[in-house]
């Protein structure tokens, strides 16, 4: 029962913090399909990865130093961040080669990034509630363990691999091939750095009192890239009023359709109410164009025909127009 109750906090939580980052992904919503993808190579490739090598290379290290302390200490603060950095970077690196397409922003790589990570953070809170918290300490472990792996810290692996999705994105709008060198290498490297300062200040912390400076250290962090994901999605506003004006004029769309595109309570307001005139999937569709319609204008002037953005463009704009009669404001 105790690995039942461990399995649902571990999911259970990872996947609503998932439908948080999803639901804060307001103007061009990534396919679920995708998203469930890596959150399941977190959970799975990464972690499954992640706990062997961890295992091999720190019984190396017990071997060579013969110190149970060095080795928890070289485990925590040098192998475990180098290596679980990259194997949930992974993930956000195929969608980045692989699905292209759908890496349009800073926010859609913070996104992915996020979703793997919370996938292996799913399998690693189980494996920690259930081993340090359940059978250690019975239930009272086990609420114990849950407190801090969700509560605590919960959203710590999602913020160390969200640097490596800035990075790509970064790497993905610019023409600059310094920059898309430099930028994912500098990101994944500042992703295994906290990863490293986290587990180093926690390996020294203890106590009531270490847990309460740690919290307040991981807590800044998360706050920190919290205003970045503002930042990011008033961008993204931007970028949707810059390039959609101009099919209002062209009378692709109409200025209703313009205010709501802008504005993603707007948007929400209209997919509610499409609930009740049976247009809900044709009005979630025309909404989601109008975010990679946009997107992809800004690709354009950024990048050219990179990837055939005139032809993606032409296509976009033809469903926009077919759907456009049938979206009410």
């Amino acid at each position: 029962m105790g690995l039942i109750v461990s399995l649902v906090i571990g999911f259970g939580t990872a996947l609503f913090f998932a439908s948080i980052l999803y639901w804060l992904d307001r103007y061009e919503k990534e396919p679920l399909l995708l998203l469930g993808a890596v959150f399941m190579w977190g959970a799975v490739v990464a972690a499954g990865s992640a706990f062997i090598i961890n295992t091999v290379l720190g019984l190396g290290v017990y071997v060579f130093t013969g110190s149970a302390f060095a080795t928890n200490f070289a485990t925590g603060t040098i192998i475990a961040p180098l290596v679980e950095e990259t194997l949930k970077g992974l993930a956000v690196l195929i969608v980045f080669l692989v699905f292209r397409r759908e890496f349009d922003s800073v926010l859609d790589g913070i996104i992915y990034a996020g979703v793997a990570a919370l996938g292996f953070a799913a399998t690693e809170n189980t494996y920690y509630i259930y081993s340090y918290g359940f059978a250690e300490g019975g239930w009272s472990g086990l609420a114990f363990l849950s407190f801090i792996r969700v509560i605590l810290v919960g959203w710590q692996h999602p913020f160390y691999t969200a640097f490596f999705g800035i990075g790509l994105a970064a790497a993905r709008l610019s023409r600059n091939w310094a920059v898309k060198i430099i930028a994912p290498l500098l990101g994944l490297g500042v992703a295994m750095f906290t990863h490293a300062f986290h587990n180093t200040m926690a390996s020294f912390l203890s106590g009531l009192g270490g847990l309460a400076i740690g919290a307040a250290v991981d807590w800044t962090g998360w706050l920190f890239m919290f205003v970045v994901i503002v930042w990011a999605t008033v961008r993204e506003r931007k970028t949707l009023q810059k390039f959609l004006s101009g099919e209002v004029q062209a009378g692709t769309l109409s200025a209703a359709h313009f205010r709501t595109a802008s504005s993603a309570w707007r948007q929400m307001g209209a997919r509610l109410a499409a609930l009740f005139s049976g247009r809900f999937v044709k009005t979630v569709r025309f909404y989601q164009l109008c975010g990679e319609y946009a997107h992809k204008r800004q690709q354009f002037a950024a990048l050219g025909d990179e990837g055939g953005n005139v032809a993606t463009l032409h296509k976009l704009r033809a469903e926009l127009a077919a759907l456009a009669p049938f979206v009410q404001v």
